[in-house]
């Protein structure tokens, strides 16, 4: 099991930016791929972005491409999402997710079930 613990949430204007970090302790963070999801109130958690467990590889979802940017630094066993051109529809809770790895380039479809490990989540409003 890897504990993951989300920051940078909070409240910012449209067209504003924002960085979530999320820290991984326990289990050797290198060993797993990292997902981005949300889930705003009444809606599904939904996939946002993901990254392979040695960096090189990344998916986001067509609603954020070209305005977030997944990354990860195995060395501070942290994830981030930063988030550019924030819109009224990104508010939502974000999650951190792992899912342990067999591959350094693999990343898990972009569903729930693939990933075993969540974060508490992290709050991110935008007003319009």
């Amino acid at each position: 099991q890897v504990q993951l613990v989300e920051s940078g949430g909070g409240l910012v204007q449209a067209g504003g930016s924002l960085r979530l970090s999320c820290a991984a302790s326990g289990r050797t963070f290198s060993s797993y791929a990292m997902g981005w999801f949300r889930q705003a109130p009444g809606k599904e958690r939904e996939f946002v972005a993901a990254i392979s467990r040695n960096g090189g590889n990344t998916r986001h979802a067509v609603s954020v491409r070209g305005r977030f940017r997944i990354s990860r630094d195995n060395a501070k066993s942290t994830v981030y999402l930063q988030m550019n051109s924030l819109k009224s529809e990104d508010t939502a809770e974000y999650y951190c997710a792992a899912a342990l790895a067999t591959d350094n380039w693999v990343i898990p479809e972009s569903y729930v079930g693939e990933y075993d490990n969540w974060g508490q989540g992290t709050q991110v409003t935008v007003s319009s």
